[in-house]
C-alpha cells in the first residue's frame, strides 16, 4: 500500500487554515455565510492510542504510519452566532486500489454528536480528495476536502436526511461549500 501522496495531503493539512462557507439550508430555504479559523497539529502516537481506545477499536501495527490530527476551530457565523470545538481524528487505511485508499475514519468528538464514532473515508490520489462519510443519528454527512495546492483547498459538505438501512442518500437537507485558505505568515 503506497501512502505516499494520503501522507503528502496530510503534511499540506497541518497549519492554521482559515474558511470562508456558504451553507444552503434546504429545509428552511437559508443561506448562511460563516467565517472559520482552524488549528490542526499532528496526533503523537498517546493521542492516536486514546483515538483508538475512545472508539474501542484493535490498535493496528505500524501505529505510528497512522495519519492524525488535532483539530481545533472556531467558527462564527453572519448572525453572530459562534461555535468553537476541538477533537482528534485517526484515518485508519482498510484498501487500496487503482489510485483510491478506503478506510475507517475515527473520531474522539463527532461534529453532530458529542461522541466518539467510527466514519468511513476515501482518498483519491489523483484529484487529492478526501471523501469523509458519517452516519449520525438523524443525518448522514459527506464532507469533501480537495487540496489544489498547499495553501488552498476546497470544502463541500452535504447533510442527507439518514435513509433506512441499504437505501440511498436521497433527501438532502444542507449543502455547503468552503474555500480554505493556510496562513503562511
Amino acid at each position: 500500500m503506497d501512502l505516499t501522496t494520503f501522507r503528502e495531503f496530510f503534511d499540506c493539512c497541518v497549519g492554521r487554515w482559515t474558511t470562508e462557507r456558504t451553507y444552503h439550508y434546504l429545509t428552511t430555504q437559508a443561506v448562511e455565510r460563516s467565517h472559520t479559523e482552524f488549528q490542526i497539529t499532528r496526533l503523537d502516537a498517546d493521542r492516536k492510542r486514546q483515538v483508538l481506545t475512545d472508539n474501542q477499536y484493535d490498535i493496528p501495527p505500524q501505529l505510528e504510519n497512522l495519519q492524525g490530527f488535532a483539530l481545533g476551530f472556531h467558527t462564527v457565523s453572519e448572525t453572530g452566532e459562534e461555535v468553537s470545538q476541538q477533537l482528534n481524528l485517526l484515518f485508519v487505511p482498510k484498501l487500496d486500489g487503482d489510485g483510491v485508499l478506503e478506510g475507517d475514519y475515527l473520531r474522539d468528538r463527532a461534529y453532530e454528536e458529542s461522541r466518539p464514532i467510527i466514519s468511513h473515508f476515501r482518498f483519491t490520489n489523483i484529484s487529492r480528495e478526501l471523501l469523509m462519510t458519517t452516519e449520525y443519528t438523524r443525518v448522514t454527512s459527506v464532507d469533501s476536502i480537495t487540496l489544489i495546492n498547499p495553501t488552498l483547498r476546497i470544502r463541500r459538505i452535504y447533510n442527507f436526511q439518514r435513509p433506512e438501512p441499504g437505501q440511498p442518500l436521497e433527501q438532502m437537507r444542507l449543502v455547503g461549500f468552503g474555500v480554505e485558505q493556510k496562513d503562511t505568515a
